[in-house]
């Protein structure tokens, strides 16, 4: 049957046949389920809101129950991106990076928030994003917030709050702060530990200077680390950094916070996102931080399309690299890597949709992981929910929410190749009947 014709029952128990789920999307493969890197063939039973049975394909199921066969068709969780940035979303409109640099997107963004960040403007550009992210079927956000000033902070804070619990249900939020590390230098630093506290928050940074770029490293770069150690376990927090996210081999933060991890014996979650530089280091050195970070336990989110777009930029010149971070050699390692949106049309990233799936796409491609695909789907689902605690969202098991994306493509070649802007979204057992937001309801801003 086409795709565009299949319609999700309404009934409160129903039959998903023949989906083809990639294996590693399920904590256990049925026995019998043939699989292969497209995934195996499964029947599930929703029942309401959770998945009440998985079994391989064409087994015994309840003929009197409505069927919808997806006649091979993929089938994924809704996916997870732990790393964006919701407050500076859609203010390319109002506000370009004039050369498009790194240097460039940080003066515009600076700019445009101290012109226009009142707390209706966060929360206007943030619901709309949101509204993007759950029909595109996004379960899960962790988004980092600006907060170098007092009173900033307070406000997208407390917009933040609001949003989670309107939000809660659809979409799970996270927030981490994000200021130069060098705020850590001051008594800010506290009170901005205990406002992410009070909000339920993970602590977060940037290690570069303010006003700076990420090009070698600060002198005081390890007691700024242990300060931000010590203020999280106080507090009981994770940890998520902005790291080296430049082509400057000096920028070599990584290793230090992988060391500062061991040496605080710090038990939270570490995150780092970006880790560009490391891609263009000594062999030995990018091994060695590699070693130091799986010794720590420090998880990486990798940023590609954004990463791909504002790295090695200058004016009249083509780019020499990818800027992204050695993802394969992470793996590897066993570092937990996941991938993430980052920004969606602002100055560092002029475009976007906040569609995982059209990043996963993308990061395939940029990163060269396929040939063959193995597990890399997990990088948008299973590895970041288990990174941010999210779990069991980005799986697909029995007892687990019925909380799904069909595709129309039948294997990963397929669902690469084209955009799957047909795909159909299930959230807790219903199909999502609401549409992309319109750009115009954006422009009284």
């Amino acid at each position: 049957m086409p795709f565009k014709t299949l319609q999700v029952p309404q009934a409160q128990q129903y039959w998903i046949r023949q989906a083809r789920i990639p294996a590693c999307f399920l904590p256990e493969v049925p026995r019998g389920a043939a699989s292969s890197d497209d995934g195996a063939l499964v029947d599930l039973l929703i029942d309401r809101e959770s998945i009440a049975a998985l079994e391989p394909s064409g087994g015994a199921a309840d003929a009197a129950l409505p069927v919808l066969d997806l006649e091979a068709r993929q089938v994924w969780p809704t996916l997870i991106d732990m790393h964006a940035h919701l407050d500076k979303g859609h203010i390319i409109t109002r506000i370009e990076n004039p050369d498009g640099s790194f240097a460039g997107a940080r003066q515009a963004t600076t700019d445009d928030r101290t012109q226009h960040w009142t707390a209706e403007d966060i929360r206007t550009r943030m619901n709309f994003a949101l509204r993007c992210a759950y029909v595109h079927g996004v379960a899960a956000i962790r988004t980092h917030l600006d907060s170098q000033e007092p009173d900033l902070a307070q406000r997208s804070w407390g917009v933040f709050r609001e949003m989670r619990e309107e939000w809660r249900g659809r979409i799970t939020l996270q927030a981490a702060a994000l200021v130069p590390i060098d705020a850590f230098r001051t008594p800010y630093g506290a009170a901005l530990a205990n406002l992410v506290a009070q909000s339920g928050g993970v602590l977060g940074g940037v290690t570069r200077a303010s006003g700076g770029a990420h090009s070698g490293l600060l002198e005081d770069i390890d007691p700024l680390l242990d300060t931000i150690l010590r203020l999280a376990a106080e507090r009981e927090l994770d940890v998520d950094l902005h790291v080296d996210e430049s082509g400057d081999p000096e920028a070599a933060a990584l290793e230090r916070i992988a060391a500062a991890v061991l040496r605080n014996g710090f038990r939270g979650r570490v995150v780092c996102g970006h880790c560009c530089s490391l891609s263009v280091q000594p062999e030995a050195q990018r091994m060695r931080t590699i070693a130091l970070c799986a010794e720590a336990g420090v998880a990486v989110v990798t940023l590609p399309t954004v990463n791909l777009y504002l790295q090695d930029r200058a004016p009249g010149r083509t780019p020499r690299w990818r800027g992204v971070a050695p993802i394969q050699e992470m793996r590897r390692s066993g570092i937990p890597v996941a991938i993430g949106g980052d920004n969606c049309r602002d100055p560092f990233h002029a475009y976007g949709d906040h569609d995982m799936v059209d990043t996963f796409r993308h990061a395939v491609r940029i990163a060269h992981l396929d040939h063959p695909f193995g597990d890399v789907p997990a990088l948008a689902g299973p590895v970041p929910a288990a990174i941010i605690g999210t779990a069991p969202l980005g799986n697909i098991r029995v007892g687990g929410p019925a909380r799904l994306i069909l595709f129309s493509a039948r294997s990963l070649n397929e669902l690469i190749c084209r955009p799957q802007a047909d795909r159909l979204v299930i959230d807790r057992g219903h199909q999502v009947a609401e549409e992309l937001p319109d750009y115009a309801e954006l422009d009284r801003l």
